[in-house]
């Protein structure tokens, strides 16, 4: 199984391996979903994440963190509760959202994100 953003796997699973490059030099904007397994309102957040995830490909990146396995990401980010998504842009966390909210809120905050100038970063 491949970890690519394509139609057929539209959400990338976020690892140790793979954050760096997926989220932090990524070109486009990334939303980041903050989950664990054993979390509710996680599993309810989910099929709006990989909606959003096809809605948005080719201009977004959409990944999910297993809080559980990679709690240093949470800790790192100061993530206190779970479902929390985070938009990334130019390797900052630009905007959060924490618990459910509303499919066509996270879309606008999307939106506003890709309008937003990038920013340059120093080599």
């Amino acid at each position: 199984m491949s970890l690519s953003n394509s139609e057929t796997n539209s959400v990338i699973t976020l690892t140790d391996r793979n954050f760096h490059q997926e989220v932090l030099t990524s070109s486009q904007p990334v939303l980041v979903d903050f989950w664990a397994p054993w979390c509710g309102p996680c599993r309810l957040v989910a099929p709006m994440v990989e909606s959003l995830a096809i809605e948005f490909a080719g201009q977004v990146k959409v990944g999910k963190l297993n809080t559980d396995q990679f709690d240093h990401f949470a800790t790192q980010y100061h993530i206190q509760a779970i479902p929390t998504l985070l938009i990334f842009k130019d390797g900052q966390a630009v905007d959060e959202v924490v618990g459910i909210v509303p499919k066509a809120e996270l879309a606008a905050k999307l939106r506003a994100t890709l309008e937003q100038p990038h920013t340059s970063r120093a080599a």
